[in-house]
């Protein structure tokens, strides 16, 4: 690797001004063990209602490797990641959350193994600090997520790792409003490579990935990169269908043969009831395709940018640039 190269560190955030001075000098530090530059730390802020941004403006006046980016509302974690990529300047990035549970430290091992000729490395984690029920969650879902996907998807890992540069562009192609990074970065192929990391506990503050949210992302991943569940409607209906011929063949048999006519309302109850219940569990599943394919026609940007603190690809210094209401910021 020669002189030239940078690095830039990708942060979304989110009410997390309890977290960000221990956050700010341990990226800093992490980064001052990479050699090169000029390298960046961007954050991205998702509609922060604490003091967030104001802590990332001081910060950004204090040092030019800091770009604050502000959105004009909370769009999500994964719009917060794609207004990351769309402004970084680095040759490489390394994509993390803000709570601290993403090492910092681990960074330099990442380079490290870019300097190899990696085109991403992941973060793989082990020991989470986190709940029994939490991380019995999690070993499920990456698993389920491995074996629904057309992809080969890493397990146990998350949006945590370094991207290089080619990979950044291919993943800034991709227009999807329901996005899963971590999915589309190994979508992307090229050179890739897992580093065993243990997951820290969160600094202070609380999670913001709610039950509701973490459902959201496990969908995400799975309808954006599996027709598993329609082919699952499929193989069930002709399941159902072969237990209703099984059915009739039995009660031609008894109404011919034995002279008997099956009995029990019951039971007749039941399948209604259970087939009933299989049309509209497959119904939601279509649906839920559906619905993606019209949030996708609508063509809406997936975040707006509110401010802008620091230093911008262009090389021009802002201490806070307003972004009109409609306005999506371009860098070439």
């Amino acid at each position: 690797m020669n002189h030239a190269f940078s690095l830039s560190i990708a942060i979304p955030v989110h009410n997390e001004e309890s977290v960000l001075p221990e956050l700010l000098r341990r990226t800093r530090a992490a980064l001052d063990q990479v050699p090169g530059g000029p390298h960046q730390i961007l954050f991205v802020d998702d509609g922060s209602t604490d003091g967030t941004f104001p802590i990332l403006e001081e910060a950004a006046m204090q040092d030019p490797r800091i770009l604050a980016i502000s959105l004009s509302r909370n769009f999500g974690h994964q719009a917060a990641l794609t207004a990351a990529l769309d402004h970084l300047t680095g040759d490489a990035a390394v994509v993390m959350d803000g709570d601290l549970q993403d090492v910092p430290e681990v960074i330099p091992q990442f380079v490290e193994k870019y300097q190899q000729g990696y085109d991403v490395v992941y973060a793989q984690r082990i020991r989470r600090k986190e709940p029994w029920l939490l991380r019995l969650c999690y070993f499920v879902f990456y698993r389920l997520m491995a074996n629904l996907s057309d992809i080969r998807l890493p397990l146990d890992s998350g949006d945590f790792g370094l991207m290089s540069r080619r990979v950044i562009d291919q993943v800034r192609l991709m227009p999807e409003h329901h996005r899963y990074l971590r999915g589309m970065r190994s979508w992307v192929g090229f050179q890739q490579i897992g580093i065993p990391v243990e997951r820290a506990e969160r600094h202070s503050g609380r999670s913001k990935y709610s039950l509701l949210r973490l459902l959201k992302l496990a969908t995400d991943g799975i309808f954006a990169f599996s027709i598993v569940p329609i082919r699952t409607a499929a193989l069930a209906g002709a399941f159902v269908m072969l237990l209703s011929l099984s059915y009739v063949l039995y009660a031609l048999y008894a109404k011919i043969f034995q002279h008997i006519s099956p009995q029990g309302f019951t039971g007749l109850l039941v399948a209604v009831t259970f087939l009933s219940g299989i049309v509209l569990f497959f119904l939601g599943v279509i649906g839920e395709y559906v619905g993606r394919i019209y949030e996708e026609t609508k063509g809406r940007p997936q975040y707006i940018v509110g401010r802008i603190a620091g230093r911008t690809r262009a090389g021009m210094v802002y201490r806070t640039r307003e972004i009109s209401g409609g306005e999506r910021t371009r860098y070439r």
